[in-house]
């Protein structure tokens, strides 16, 4: 830590490290003009940097120049289980590596506090309309995940700086943003703002508080809980002015669809975004924090909001203690922080958004950023006319409803106008069609208090959304079994089924196997087409049903006014509430004396938890960038779900004939992404989604769908899984070619992983999604961008050629493509090299994150 520029904070008995004083110094008045993103990374280079280089650092933020890498040191790591598990894993794999090697095993541990959250394992097998549907849900997940909670438990004995939150409590995001985020720490005498990383793209729903927080890869993460510094350009940071009011009746889910959509077509990608404005001075914490999850979406990496008195309000709400919050005002006025210091705060660009101009609206059916305004669904040509069948499902059916996700239920207004409309609902009659699993997964155990207190908890239960978990569910693809008879009946008549839920996500195939497509609504939206029973239906016009005079009953006759949703909020939502649920969440256990090995006894026949293969088989071969040949040739937007799926694995798949070969019953399969501990397992989920467009897959002329690749020379069709075997046999190096967006969706290890086990060496896109860029790198998969104006297209590859990359491997270089055609003909094609920094190009020569942490370590170990 350095000292200069270290001061008293006053009113306090604290220092802080003066950011504004450097900044200043080396340009008068200049720290003035800064954005709040900067504001925060030139405090942390001030604490943080060395001081040889800190003034070329502080000169990138003052200067807006992005021709040199500085450090940025996060105070926090925060994990779910699926990606905090492997990246532990990860780590129980280096030790045994590091033992082998001679070295110590109980010195690799995370450096950085360390927060995993048991969130993203159970799967909605009994909905909401079932009896004690929590509590069954809840023993499935122990039964199902034994082995993997045996090595999470493990890890909290054995590794040192880690915290777990045990699962049923909630969602890392939501907990993060209502008790586990301090906003401004006080560690050694010092205060300075809270940051982090999380291994969860939606971890910038805590932007909402202002505290600095991006969505990494497990890699990532790995690499800064091992103490290494996260190095990054000046990002692109982009002020978003919100201005005006919304209109009755608006939700913060539809104003957060109405912005990603706005946002989208202003082409924010990995931007830093800082909302300001009247607007977003008027917005409560719960609708910053419904628009600040939905970055991933966007396509930015932090939705950042200024510390002001919504800030303050909030923290009090949820029982933060009163020394902690004066803590955060104080040092957010004294440091800049604070809404009226950023005033001058200057931006290269700057977009605005009239929060009055949104509508109702939904978004779908295969993109969060395709919205639906309600008020067109039949223009659209989503509802349409229907004739009801007693007995028989309609055509776009609901099968699936979910109030989910931190995305909503993190702000008690949405959760509370769903409860309200479900009130409404039941006064004139009305009820849930049968074939509709509905449930109610909060991101918090607070809401069920609040619902409890307002009186409608019961009023959900009674159409079906009782609580079935305090988890990551729905939106997560752990939408769990559909009534047999309800899915024979889709798979008979082959239906067009859909799913409508309040998350942020809805990619082709993520939400259900059997829900063709899915809508993003707000929670009273999800509870209206749970009773419309099909997503062919106006919802803002058709007939619900009748009430008991038979008069027809539409969506405004129940849906709730903003007057009593807000009183209902400020009566029901208590500071008490938070500290009966977070105290004995937080509370320290106290060390019985159990001490466990430093190395893990790994189970030989888990499916679920295995030794990682960093040393052997493909990751352990050279990379030769030699005479790879095409493992797929792929469209524009393809996303991590069919990179890697997270949803239920069918026993039709090649990780469901695995699974049944090693004895599990199909039942007890569970998600794709509750087996990334395993390789064996998750490596088969490769490219495994249904709804993946090979463009090598060409049958009868025409390319077919699904989980297909083409062998060459010999130019067969086949499974995609059979074809990595038949590559990985003859050690045959690979390549993919793709599109525009390569690689958009959640921060998953897997995706990259994946590819890097089947022995692909490099990928050559139109443009890479920053996570998933990073994390090919961490595993030694070099990423390929096409210049501008030329793509698969233009070069007419058709997945017969065989390719090389030639040139020197430094930072954004310009690198040959040389393609070679089944008829001899050589073409050089210009690529970028996207080793975008010199840690990168550091960290892909070492074959990834974890090989260059065991050079580094032994070194530093027979040096020392």
């Amino acid at each position: 830590m350095n000292t200069a520029n270290r001061k008293p904070l006053p009113g306090t008995s604290l220092d802080y490290f003066d950011a504004r004083a450097a900044v200043d110094t080396i340009q008068p008045g200049a720290y003035a003009t800064l954005p709040y993103t900067s504001r925060v990374l030139a405090e942390n280079l001030v604490r943080r940097c060395d001081p040889a280089t800190l003034t070329d650092s502080l000169k990138q933020l003052i200067e807006r120049k992005r021709d040199l890498d500085f450090p940025w040191f996060p105070a926090r790591v925060v994990c779910h289980d699926i990606l905090g598990q492997t990246a532990l894993v990860d780590l129980a794999g280096l030790r045994d590596a590091i033992a082998e090697k001679g070295g110590d095993p109980s010195q690799v541990n995370p450096v950085v506090p360390t927060q995993l959250i048991v969130d993203h394992s159970l799967a909605v097998e009994h909905g909401g309309f079932e009896k004690d549907a929590f509590e069954k849900n809840r023993a499935i997940e122990d039964r199902r995940n034994e082995d993997r909670f045996h090595f999470i438990n493990w890890t909290k004995k054995a590794f040192k700086n880690v915290d777990v939150i045990p699962p049923g409590n909630g969602i890392m995001h939501q907990i993060n943003l209502e008790r586990m985020s301090p906003v401004v720490h006080a560690r050694d005498g010092v205060a300075f703002p809270d940051t982090l990383v999380g291994t969860d793209s939606h971890t910038p729903h805590v932007d909402a508080l202002g505290v600095f927080a991006i969505g990494v890869g497990g890699l990532e993460a790995e690499s800064v809980m091992l103490g290494r510094a996260s190095w990054m350009r000046l990002p692109d940071i982009i002020g978003v002015e919100l201005t005006g009011k919304r209109q009755p009746g608006i939700t913060a889910t539809d104003i957060v669809l109405a912005l990603t959509e706005f946002l989208r077509n202003e082409k924010v990608v990995s931007a830093y975004l800082e909302f300001y404005g009247e607007g977003a001075a008027d917005l409560s914490l719960g609708d910053r924090a419904t628009i600040s999850n939905m970055t991933p979406e966007f396509g930015a990496t932090a939705a950042m909001f200024y510390i002001d008195q919504q800030t303050i309000d909030y923290l009090t709400l949820t029982g933060r203690e009163p020394e902690q919050v004066k803590l955060v005002e104080t040092y957010a006025r004294q440091t800049g922080l604070w809404a009226d210091s950023l005033e001058n705060a200057e931006y290269e660009r700057v977009l605005r958004f009239d929060l009055s101009t949104v509508v109702r609206n939904m978004a779908g059916p295969s993109n969060p950023h395709k919205r639906l305004p309600t008020s067109d669904l039949a223009v659209r040509g989503i509802a349409g006319k229907w004739t009801e069948v007693p007995g028989q499902m309609p055509d776009g059916a609901v099968i699936i409803a979910a109030i989910t996700s931190c995305t909503n239920t993190s702000n008690p207004r949405n959760v509370i106008a769903a409860g309200l409309l479900a009130r409404n609902a039941n006064a004139l009659g009305l009820t849930r069609k049968p074939w509709v699993k509905s449930s109610l997964a909060p991101g918090s155990k607070v809401a069920q208090l609040y619902l409890e207190e307002a009186g409608l908890l019961p009023e959900l239960e009674k159409l079906g959304f009782g609580i079935v978990a305090f988890a990551c569910t729905t939106c997560n693809g752990m939408s769990g079994a559909l009534d047999p008879v309800i899915q024979q009946e889709v798979i008979d008549r082959d239906l067009y089924a859909t799913a409508v839920l309040s998350g942020n996500r809805n990619f082709d195939g993520r939400i259900h196997p059997y829900a063709k497509q899915a809508f993003l609504a707000s929670p009273p939206l999800v509870v209206a087409y749970a009773i419309a029973g099909t997503i062919r239906f106006d919802i803002e016009k058709d007939v619900l049903g009748v009430d008991k005079k038979g008069n027809p009953v539409t969506l405004k006759d129940i849906w709730p006014s903003d007057e009593e949703i807000d009183a209902i909020v400020k009566a029901s939502v208590k500071p008490a509430q938070f500290n009966q649920v977070y105290i004995p969440m937080f509370a320290v256990s106290e060390d019985n004396g159990e001490k466990v090995s430093p190395l893990y006894d790994w189970r030989p026949q888990s499916t679920y938890i295995r030794h990682p293969p960093y040393w052997e088989g493909a990751l352990a071969g050279e990379r030769t960038l030699r005479g790879m040949r095409p493992l797929a040739v792929l469209p524009d937007n393809i996303t991590t779900d069919h990179l890697s799926p997270s949803n239920a694995i069918l026993l039709d798949s090649a990780a469901g004939e695995y699974l049944a070969r090693m004895g599990l019953p199909e039942e007890d399969f569970n998600s794709y992404a509750t087996h990334r501990g395993d390789h064996l397992t998750a490596q088969r989920a490769t490219f495994a989604n249904p709804q993946l467009v090979n463009e090598m897959a060409v049958v009868n002329g025409e390319v077919k769908k699904g989980s297909l690749a083409r062998v060459e020379p010999e130019g067969k069709v086949i499974r995609m899984w059979e074809a990595i075997e038949t590559y990985m046999n003859r050690k045959q190096p690979l390549i993919i070619i793709a599109g525009a967006d390569y690689g958009q969706g959640s921060s998953r290890d897997w995706a990259a992983k994946g590819v890097r086990l089947a022995g692909v060496e490099a990928i050559v896109a139109e443009g890479f999604e920053r996570i998933h860029r990073t994390n090919l790198v961490g595993m030694g998969v070099l990423p390929l961008e096409f210049k501008p104006g030329i793509n698969r297209k233009t070069l007419g590859i058709d997945g017969t050629e065989t390719f090389d990359v030639i040139g020197e491997r430094t930072p954004r270089a310009t690198l040959t493509l040389l393609i070679t055609r089944n008829n001899g003909e050589c073409l050089d094609v210009p690529v970028t090299c996207r080793l975008d920094t010199a840690e990168e190009v550091s960290i892909y020569e070492a074959g990834g994150v974890l090989q260059r942490f065991a050079q580094d370590f032994l070194e530093s170990a027979s040096a020392g």
